[in-house]
């Protein structure tokens, strides 16, 4: 087992490249060392600076190497394909140059994730499923001919891939060589998955993990009374790995079972974070998973 551990400007309550209810940028980079990691996502496109040579120089200074960052849009939708298009191309070219490996494709969500209101359908129907395969198969094709990058899709609460039923039909028809999957323990968990066995089924097609856990007790009343996403995370609905209902331990050992060799980001969603909440609990979960035999 080999696993290279990061961290991600999520963890520090940034969802938006601009926002001033998030952690300025450079305090991020600063923090994410002093927590104890040396790699990293780079957020949002438009958090850290976009700038290659300022973007360079700034993660060198620290001594920060980056895994990969994502970009998020509604995916099946062919009128939003400019949207997505701008934050894939700039994404990967800044990934490219700073020797990432990997661009994670994330669908847009379809509710408003602070009313809860629907946006668009809660599942998509044959003809815009099949367009949210083509688009992945063709964002895949674009960072990995441009950009020499590795495409993983992010199944993602409230997206239109959030389910076990969804993931494994995601998995099927999609191509393996040009499509793999970013598996985040946390929300796989929000939505009542296992994500000890699924990692066990599914591995092969997952080169990079995100960890986060859940708190069983408010995701249960989120579920109930239908708490909006950003609602939800502002309940700490995802928690320590420490802490949470995953059980990191069980996790550990599958992975070792499974001889796992790739990247788990820590990423624990707490948008908005007044700015002294996420150090001390980065640190508190990178010694957490360092002392359980996690990278």
């Amino acid at each position: 087992m080999n696993i290279t551990i990061g961290s991600a400007p999520d963890s520090w309550g940034v969802w938006f490249p601009s926002d001033p209810q998030q952690t300025p940028w450079h305090r991020f980079m600063d923090e994410i060392v002093e927590a104890g990691y040396e790699w990293t996502e780079l957020g949002p496109y438009g958090y850290l600076p976009t700038d290659l040579s300022t973007l360079r120089r700034e993660l060198s200074s620290r001594g920060l190497k980056v895994t990969g960052t994502f970009a998020m849009a509604n995916v099946e939708e062919p009128s939003l394909w400019g949207e997505l298009e701008r934050q894939v191309l700039g994404a990967g070219e800044r990934l490219a140059a700073l020797d990432a490996k990997y661009l994670v494709l994330i669908d847009d969500t379809y509710t408003d994730l602070f009313t809860g209101e629907a946006t668009a359908p809660q599942r998509l129907d044959e003809s815009a499923w099949g367009r949210l395969i083509e688009t992945t198969h063709k964002v895949a094709d674009i960072v990995q001919d441009r950009f020499d990058l590795q495409l993983v899709f992010h199944p993602h609460a409230e997206t239109h891939v959030e389910d076990k039923d969804q993931i494994e039909a995601f998995l099927e028809q999609t191509d393996p060589n040009r499509v793999s999957i970013c598996f985040d323990t946390g929300h796989h968990a929000y939505r009542g998955g296992d994500p000890i066995n699924f990692m066990r089924h599914h591995h092969d097609r997952i080169p990079y993990l995100h960890l986060k856990s859940i708190d069983p007790d408010v995701q249960k009343r989120v579920e109930a009374e239908g708490i909006p996403f950003a609602e939800a995370v502002k309940m700490d609905m995802f928690v320590e790995p420490s802490k949470g209902a995953v059980d990191f331990l069980a996790f550990r050992d599958m992975l070792h079972e499974i001889d796992y060799n790739g990247y788990a980001i820590v990423e624990q969603d707490m948008y908005p974070a007044p700015f002294d909440k996420p150090l001390p609990i980065a640190k508190r979960t990178r010694a957490y998973l360092r002392e359980i035999g996690i990278g």
